[in-house]
C-alpha cells in the first residue's frame, strides 16, 4: 500500500536560531523520498489551476540554525529532513564521502575524523546540516583559502517541483549541462528544489588539533590594519573577535587567531597517543528561563572586558578542534541566554576597498545603545559562481543584538552603510531587511530568479524568508 504523506504530517511552531518570527507550520517528517515527492507533486498539481496569490509551497528543514524564517513556510508545508541522515559511503582512496542531506556535519565529523579525514570547511557550529550548509553556502574561518561550502561538494541530488530527481555538479551535468541550476541551488536557500543526498570532498589529517597564532589589537584602526595586511590569510583558518560595547579608543580592539591542522610531530606527547581522538564534549544545556534584556551594555560591557584579558599574543600553541572552530558548541540552545524575546545576528561583509567603512559604523553602532558581545571578524577570499552565495573579497563582520526597542532603526541604518561601502548582508543570519534592500546588495539576483523560474515555474518551493524578500 502506498503511503500517504499526510500519515507523517504534524503541525508545529517553528522559528530559527534567533527565536524570531514563529510560526505555526504543517511539518512533514519521514526518511521515505518517495513519500517527500509525492508530497511535493501535490502541491505542484494544486499550484497549476490557482492563482498566485492562493499558492501553498514547500521548503525544506535542516536544524533550525539559520537566524531567520528560510527554513519555515506558515502557509504551506515544511519538510522536516533530519530522518534523512545516513552516511552512505567513505572514499578513503578518492576523498569523497556520499552523504544524506539530513546529516549534521557534528556528526559526519565524528565518523571522519578518527578515519584521518576532514571536511576543509566549517562554519562557526557543527550543528548544521549538510543540505542546511549548501542552502545558505556556508563559510568558515578557512574561505580565504579553501572557499565556501558549494566549492566542496562534487554532486549532489536535487528534488525538483515535477518530481524528478536531478544529478547536479559544479562543472554540469547530463541534467544540468552548464551547472547553472547547481550554482542556483548554492545559496539557493531551498528555492530551487530539495536536496537529498551529496557527495562531498575531503582531505586527509594527521591529527584532530590545530597548530595556532594569536594576535591582540587595541582598537578599531589596529584591528582593521590587521586583516588588510593579510596577517590572517596567511594561515589556512583564520577569525577572531573585536569589542563592540568599549568606548574610544578600546572601542574595536579585537583578539584573533590564525592556524592550521597540526601534524603529529607537532602535538605534545600525551596527545600523540590518540592523535585523532575527535575531543569535542558538550558540557552543559542553557535553560530557558533567562529574561529579555539581560543581553545589555552593562552586562556585555563587563564580558566582554572580561574575555579581551584572555587574549594574547602567542604563536604554536595546540588548540582541540571545538576550541578553535566550534567554541560556541561547548553549549547546548546558547540562544536562550537572549531570552524568549530573541536576538538579531548582523553579519555583513565589505569589499576590500571599503574597509574603511568599518570603523564608522562601529561607532554607529556603539552610539545606538544596543550591545554586542558574539562579534567576529576575518576576511574572505575570492567567491565563486552562485549567485546568491554571500562571501566576496573584503572583511566580513559579525553582531549579535538583544531584540529591542529601537532596534529596527539600527540595523536599517547599518543597511544603508554596508549598501553604500558597496557591501552585503549574509542570507542564514539575516531576518529584518526590506526585500529592496537585499535585491540592490545581489546584483546577480535577476539571473538567480530566471533559472528559480525556469524550474520552478509555479512556485512550489518557497518559505516565509522568500515572501520577506520577494524571491517568488
Amino acid at each position: 500500500m502506498t503511503t500517504s504523506a499526510e500519515d507523517f504530517i504534524t503541525t508545529r511552531t517553528l522559528d530559527g536560531w534567533s527565536r524570531t518570527n514563529r510560526a505555526r507550520a504543517a511539518v512533514l517528517a519521514t526518511d521515505d523520498v518517495e513519500t517527500i515527492a509525492r508530497a511535493v507533486t501535490r502541491v505542484a498539481e494544486e499550484n497549476a489551476d490557482a492563482p498566485r496569490h492562493l499558492r501553498h509551497g514547500v521548503i525544506a528543514r535542516g536544524l533550525g540554525r539559520s537566524y531567520n524564517e528560510s527554513a519555515q513556510n506558515r502557509a504551506g508545508l515544511t519538510v522536516d529532513m533530519t530522518a534523512l541522515d545516513t552516511v552512505h559511503d567513505i572514499d578513503h582512496d578518492a576523498l569523497i564521502v556520499d552523504v544524506d542531506a539530513g546529516v549534521s556535519l557534528d556528526a559526519l565529523l565524528r565518523r571522519l575524523v578518527p578515519l584521518g579525514l576532514w571536511l576543509p570547511v566549517l562554519p562557526g557550529t557543527r550543528q548544521v546540516t549538510v543540505g542546511g550548509a549548501i542552502a545558505h553556502d556556508v563559510h568558515g574561518k578557512s574561505h580565504h583559502s579553501s572557499g565556501s561550502f558549494g566549492d566542496q561538494v562534487a554532486d549532489l541530488d536535487l528534488l525538483v517541483a515535477d518530481g524528478r530527481i536531478l544529478r547536479l555538479a559544479p562543472d554540469g551535468t547530463v541534467d544540468d549541462p552548464d551547472g547553472a541550476l547547481y550554482w542556483a541551488t548554492v545559496a539557493g536557500l531551498g528555492l530551487t528544489g530539495i536536496v537529498l543526498r551529496a557527495r562531498l570532498r575531503l582531505q586527509r589529517t594527521e591529527t584532530a588539533y590545530f597548530l595556532a597564532d594569536g594576535a591582540v589589537t587595541g582598537c578599531v584602526e589596529e584591528s582593521v590594519e590587521l586583516h588588510r595586511s593579510g596577517w590572517g590569510e596567511e594561515a589556512e583558518y583564520s577569525a577572531g573577535w573585536f569589542d563592540a560595547v568599549s568606548t574610544v579608543p578600546k572601542l574595536g580592539r579585537g583578539y584573533f587567531t590564525r592556524g592550521r591542522l597540526a601534524t603529529v610531530d607537532e602535538l605534545p606527547t600525551k596527545l600523540r597517543r590518540n592523535p585523532l581522538e575527535f575531543d569535542a564534549p558538550q558540557y552543559l544545556t542553557v535553560p530557558d528561563v533567562f529574561p529579555s534584556g539581560l543581553g545589555n551594555r552593562f552586562t556585555f560591557g563587563l564580558m566582554s572586558q572580561a574575555y579581551f584579558r584572555t587574549g594574547s599574543a602567542y604563536t604554536g600553541r595546540i588548540h582541540n578542534i571545538t576550541g578553535f572552530l566550534h567554541p560556541l558548541d561547548i553549549m547546548g540552545e546558547w540562544n536562550r541566554f537572549y531570552g524568549r524575546s530573541g536576538f538579531l545576528q548582523y553579519q555583513f561583509v565589505l569589499p576590500r576597498g571599503g574597509l574603511d567603512a568599518f570603523a564608522p559604523l562601529l561607532r554607529a553602532v556603539r552610539r545606538s545603545g544596543h550591545a554586542s558581545f558574539l562579534n567576529v571578524l576575518k576576511m574572505f577570499g575570492d567567491g565563486n559562481r552562485a549567485p546568491l552565495s554571500f562571501p566576496t573579497p573584503g572583511m566580513t563582520a559579525t553582531f549579535d543584538f538583544a531584540i529591542g526597542r529601537g532596534l529596527d532603526r539600527l540595523v536599517a541604518d547599518l543597511d544603508a552603510l554596508v549598501l553604500d561601502a558597496g557591501g552585503r548582508l549574509y542570507s542564514a543570519k539575516d531576518s529584518a531587511t526590506s526585500a529592496a534592500t537585499f535585491h540592490a546588495m545581489y546584483p546577480r539576483l535577476d539571473e538567480w530568479m530566471a533559472v528559480r523560474r525556469g524550474i520552478d515555474p509555479t512556485g512550489v518551493f518557497v518559505s516565509d524568508m522568500a515572501k520577506r524578500l520577494e524571491l517568488v
